[in-house]
């Protein structure tokens, strides 16, 4: 067996083959814990400072500057939980009724169990490689897989981080797939309240103009005014129902595309968005 040494040193070939140089673990724990002492007096003689506390003082605005943290005694993890739920305890528990996709769920315990909280993906069965990585990508492409069944769509992805910002990307995306076309976007006004600012405040410094029509208006109506695509409520944001069937085919004939907001529970009894022609959807899965 031969080993090739790095640029002549017969020390490269112990380093690179799991050897140890002189200080080599030394200069590893440095390079990763930060400056040193002396580290530091050197910074602060280049920049003109005596100590790191002018230094801060120099930096960091009066203003935003707060005084010292009076943190409690250390607490062991256990005192810390028991602590935080009678803190969590002292909060009252109402019905609520904000509505407007905003609504208590349950989380079956059979998918909790098995999806969630697997011991399987937490538990290693290597010492370098522990199952939290793979059980991650399963349950993403799981939830994709549902996402892709629901909505008659062969493409999902593995979620962004609420529906109104889901939208705003939906808009965008048909905005880069369309040439061409009119910088407007036609948006139902059966959205969610939330949703619509959330869109207008993405579209107006990329100079989209933002177009609300009622879902139960006349078709030519609708797409009288030129754009480069439609985004429905499905269902709107009080829980109707409509068949936007024939609305999607007359924008697709005028080259718009078509996304919807959709919930993806709702799906499960609605005909998918896929099947009646929807180029893109989005919802929440809460």
């Amino acid at each position: 067996m031969t080993t090739h040494t790095l640029g002549g040193n017969p020390a490269g070939a112990a380093t690179l083959f799991g050897g140890a140089t002189p200080g080599h673990a030394r200069d590893f724990a440095d390079r990763h814990i930060g400056t040193s002492g002396v580290e530091q007096e050197t910074m602060l003689a280049v920049l003109g400072y005596p100590d790191l506390e002018s230094l801060m003082a120099a930096a960091i605005p009066a203003g935003v500057r707060s005084p010292a943290a009076r943190l409690p005694a250390p607490m062991s993890e256990t005192a810390v939980l028991t602590a935080l739920r009678a803190l969590a305890a002292q909060n009252p528990t109402g019905e609520p009724m904000i509505g407007l996709g905003y609504h208590t769920t349950i989380t079956p315990a059979v998918i909790r169990r098995n999806v969630l909280e697997s011991p399987a993906w937490y538990t290693a069965y290597t010492p370098y490689q522990p199952e939290i990585s793979q059980g991650r990508l399963e349950a993403l492409l799981i939830f994709q897989t549902l996402i892709a069944d629901l909505t008659g769509l062969d493409i999902a992805n593995a979620s962004m981080l609420d529906e109104p910002t889901a939208c705003a990307e939906a808009v965008s995306l048909m905005r880069r797939a369309t040439k061409n076309r009119p910088e407007r976007v036609l948006v139902d006004r059966d959205l969610l309240p939330q949703t619509l600012a959330v869109i207008r405040t993405r579209c107006e410094p990329v100079g989209v103009e933002v177009v609300e029509f009622d879902p139960a208006g006349p078709i030519e109506e609708i797409l009288a005014t030129e754009a480069f695509g439609l985004l429905l409520s499905y269902p709107g944001q009080l829980g109707a129902v409509r068949d936007h069937r024939g609305l999607t085919a007359a924008a697709h004939e005028r080259g718009l595309l078509v996304a919807v907001s959709a919930d993806p529970l709702a799906l499960t009894l609605l005909e998918a968005p896929g099947t009646w022609g929807a180029d893109i959807a989005v919802g929440s899965a809460q």
